[in-house]
């Protein structure tokens, strides 16, 4: 299905790419309203991180459909670790609620982060609310988010966050996959919170679940070969090369453990990265040599190899549970480490508390009992999303998309300016500008439009022509704090006339050498000049042949005559 690569979620903007009907398609649910209840997995309550039996058969009837690959991000990406400053952590209000509760009071006071926090109802919201209170949450950085979602594992289908656009212009924006599991609320979330924040979001062709993906903001990362499994069609190769495309991202794949030992095969059960070329990694006191001991140890050592600091964590499976202590939650200088009651894990939980506190100094180390989690294939991480800080801080950005780098327009034509904003709280509204003299001046297009990323520019049939035209887009916030950004390259309005050279500045200073659609003496001397200078840039017009004919208006490196009378010709006629 194709579709525009940039979606705005905004009613005021571009709109939802997909109706939710649409949405349960892409899910492989051709209808929640016509499948039997029986017959919709998702609807089964407290459902664990793997696929249930009932999930498996529902897909052998109902595979996952991924949209077509479309245009990756188009300004510079950089994807942060989860190390660096967070605005905030995604949470869903499912299960688990006791964990919940204690992650989100820490999150929001040591932290010192937003919890973003989604409940199925109105009223679910209020008794959350007053639970949080309760326990001692900075109820200021709570936000609530009412849509229902299907189960708390928000790391494997919540929004994964990239910045978009140069340094001065970059923005927030989401690269999104299908989830690798039949649940279609939980899978719509990333658009949900696309349309919530005004953020742009890219679907990225993988089935793909985000536990099973770890980064660090020097562009390397790490994932196993369960996302092989998950997209047969597709090489190794081709799904490194999308993650490169949409993430700016190195991946290197290890094998998965077998399942027998995880039944989620995700890297984020056995490996963290905590820092620049930093990152911890399961051993297996218990089981050396094992096949999940030697993946382990052959990770360590690859990435040893290539300049990583690799610190060895216990982990241990018992009773057919999977206990790791690498399965953290960070967030700017807090970081929650599960502790278990199971007394074989159990006999791991100081060794595994000191270990992080040794590594992350200056930070406040939470222990907390994941025993619950850890039986349903997850632990800390897995109930969490990273939500970084706004690139600006309190200050707006803008990424101009529409005309960045060149491009031609007509008078009389309909022109769709789009962009990207961002902001800590948010913006309220837009400028857009023209300049037809390279960016010297602007004049306004459109005043305090809503941002939404999308203005209908209806070009006047007597705008001027011009080879120096640049747009402009400036976003405010709340304060009226502005935010800009514009061309960085000109573009053309109509067809510009050859003998229009100048914006009528000083000889010799800016503006010379930039047409401004009208002719005057100015333009005529500044050729003269040129052309006694010997600067073929300006002055070569011809390539000598008869006026008139081909070969005049087509330079050929030579400043000769031709060029002077040829000049004096379309000066005189005006164009």
């Amino acid at each position: 299905m194709p579709h525009d690569a940039v979606r705005r979620h905004s009613l005021a903007g571009l709109g939802c790419r997909f109706p939710a009907a649409a949405l349960l398609v892409l899910a492989g649910v051709a209808s929640a309203q016509v499948i039997p209840f029986a017959d919709r997995p998702w609807d089964e309550p407290n459902l664990p991180r793997n696929l249930t039996e009932a999930e498996r058969a529902y897909l052998e009837l109902h595979p996952l459909v991924v949209p077509e690959a479309a245009d990756a991000p188009t300004g510079d990406v950089y994807c942060p670790g989860e190390y660096e400053p967070m605005d905030g952590i995604c949470f869903a209000w499912e299960q688990f609620t006791t964990q919940l509760t204690q992650l989100i009071r820490w999150v929001t006071t040591d932290g010192n982060a937003r919890a973003y926090v989604y409940v199925d109802t109105p009223g679910e919201q209020s008794s959350v609310s007053s639970t949080l209170a309760s326990a001692g949450a900075n109820m200021a950085n709570v936000v609530f988010r009412v849509r229902t979602t299907d189960t708390v594992w928000i790391r494997d289908y919540g929004p994964r966050y990239i910045y978009e656009g140069p340094p001065g212009a970059q923005v927030r924006a989401i690269v999104d996959h299908t989830y690798n599991r039949p649940r279609p609320n939980d899978n719509q979330v990333p658009d949900d919170f696309a349309a919530f924040k005004n953020h742009a979001s890219y679907d990225i062709p993988l089935i793909h679940g985000g536990g099973n993906y770890h980064l660090s903001s020097l562009g390397d990362a790490f994932a196993t070969r369960l996302i092989r499994n998950e997209n047969p069609s597709l090489t190794e190769a081709q799904i490194v090369q999308y993650w490169r495309d949409y993430q700016n991202l190195e991946t290197t794949l290890t094998n998965p453990f077998p399942t027998s030992i995880d039944s989620t095969q995700h890297i984020d059960m056995w490996m963290q990265v905590y820092g620049d070329r930093q990152a911890v990694i399961s051993d297996w006191p218990l089981a050396s040599g094992s096949t999940q001991d030697q993946i382990c140890d052959a990770t360590a050592a690859l990435m040893a190899g290539n300049g990583w600091t690799i610190t060895r964590l216990p982990a241990v499976s018992s009773g057919g549970v999977h206990y790791t202590f690498t399965n953290v939650l960070l967030c700017n200088d807090l970081l929650v480490v599960p502790s278990y009651t199971n007394a074989t894990a159990a006999a791991y939980n100081a060794q595994a508390l000191s270990i992080w506190q040794g590594l992350v100094p200056g930070k406040t180390v939470r222990q907390l009992n994941g025993q619950q989690i850890a039986q349903s294939a997850g632990v800390f991480h897995c109930i969490a999303m990273h939500v970084p800080v706004a690139p600006g801080g309190s200050t707006p950005t803008a990424f101009l998309r529409t005309l960045r780098e060149g491009g031609q327009v007509q008078q009389g034509q309909s022109v769709t300016i789009q962009w990207s904003s961002d902001d800590d709280n948010g913006t309220v509204g837009a400028d857009i500008l023209l300049s037809t003299d390279a960016g010297q001046s602007f004049v306004p297009i459109a005043t305090n439009t809503p941002d939404d990323g999308s203005y209908v520019w209806d070009v006047p049939p007597g705008q001027p022509s011009t080879g120096a035209a640049r747009l402009r887009v400036v976003v405010r916030d709340a304060q009226q704090t502005p935010g800009s950004d514009e061309s960085v390259v000109n573009f053309t309005i109509g067809t510009p006339c050859a003998a229009d050279l100048t914006t009528g500045a000083v000889a010799g200073q800016p503006g010379y050498g930039t047409p401004n659609g009208v002719l005057d003496n100015n333009d005529f001397f500044y050729f003269l000049a040129q052309y006694a200078a010997g600067n073929a840039g300006v002055a070569d017009l011809t390539t000598g042949a008869v006026a008139g004919q081909p070969g005049y208006g087509v330079p050929n490196g030579i400043i000769n005559n031709e060029d002077f009378f040829y000049y004096l010709t379309i000066f005189a006629a005006g164009c």
